[in-house]
């Protein structure tokens, strides 16, 4: 858990490498995870440098009006550090998970906070808003982020027809193969604070993804719903997408004869990684299930 140990001069930020002081107001600041970015968007910090996006290259759409000014300072797997050094950032945001062989060099920049899971938002919110000075702000975002959920689990468990908890499958369909996502995946980690619950074989600690290459493997998927998301800059997803759907293991799955099956954005509901990104995935829910937003 994030501590904050003095409030205006000096802040001890504890981490998962250690703690790092802070002092002020951090100015120029990196990012090198696609949910701190998300995330330093969300509080109003415009980064000086963060990584390139995983597809939609340089930046996810969603984020460009914002960083329009933003240098590029590598891959989120491959920072390059000699980037960093000449942009002289005073804090730099990074992954334990990517990046823990880097912390000596990394913090030979300057100051650097390490986050222990990329994809939760919540943890990566609270930390960097310790650490930005923006601590209001992330408590009225997280704020109305526990409102909205909470507003979303009343409806749609208060509903007569529908049989609530609803078992969903996260499917991210490649090229070549079928990822299942588990609840430890980031939408995996919003649909189970929803109330949802995930088909019994994601229903795991172990793994963030599943590749299925073989369609007998199809079984394995079974739920209720399927949130489908495809990556759209490869038309060989498509194709990919229509083999899979049209194979007679398929159409025995309860979301397939149903027909409630979802696509969803797939930079919103597996990369994005942040509290906007979680939000829009909320958004989502609410138009797919009907539900009215609250009124202020």
């Amino acid at each position: 858990m994030a501590q904050q140990e003095s409030v205006e001069t000096t802040r001890v930020i504890h981490h998962s490498m250690g703690e790092t002081k802070i002092t002020g107001t951090p100015q120029r600041i990196v990012t090198l995870f696609q949910g701190a970015t998300d995330t330093a968007v969300a509080l109003g910090v415009i980064p000086v440098g963060v990584v390139e996006s995983w597809v939609n290259k340089p930046v996810y759409p969603y984020l460009r009006d914002a960083l329009k000014n933003t240098d590029i300072v590598g891959l989120e797997t491959q920072p390059n550090l000699e980037r960093l050094v000449a942009l002289k950032p005073d804090l730099i945001i990074a992954s334990k998970f990517r990046h823990e062989t880097l912390y000596q060099q990394l913090s030979a920049i300057a100051p650097v906070i390490f986050l222990e899971e990329i994809f939760d938002f919540k943890q990566t919110l609270e930390l960097m808003g310790l650490a930005l000075n923006q601590e209001q702000t992330a408590d009225d975002l997280l704020a109305d982020w526990n409102r909205r959920t909470e507003h979303f689990r009343q409806v749609l468990s208060s509903r007569d027809n529908m049989d609530w908890p609803i078992e969903v499958s996260l499917l991210n369909f490649r090229a070549d193969h079928l990822r299942l996502l588990s609840r430890n995946s980031f939408s995996g980690l919003i649909l189970s604070e929803l109330g949802f619950e995930h088909s019994s074989f994601a229903d795991t600690n172990g793994w963030i993804y599943k590749k299925l290459i073989s369609k007998e493997a199809l079984p394995t998927v079974n739920a209720d719903t399927f949130f489908v998301f495809l990556r759209s800059e490869n038309p060989a997803v498509d194709e990919n997408y229509d083999n899979w759907r049209n194979h007679p293991l398929w159409k025995t799955l309860k979301a397939s004869r149903s027909g409630q099956i979802y696509k969803v954005d797939e930079i919103v509901w597996s990369l994005s990684g942040g509290i906007i990104g979680a939000n829009m995935i909320l958004d989502d829910l609410f138009r797919i299930y009907d539900v009215q937003p609250l009124t202020e």
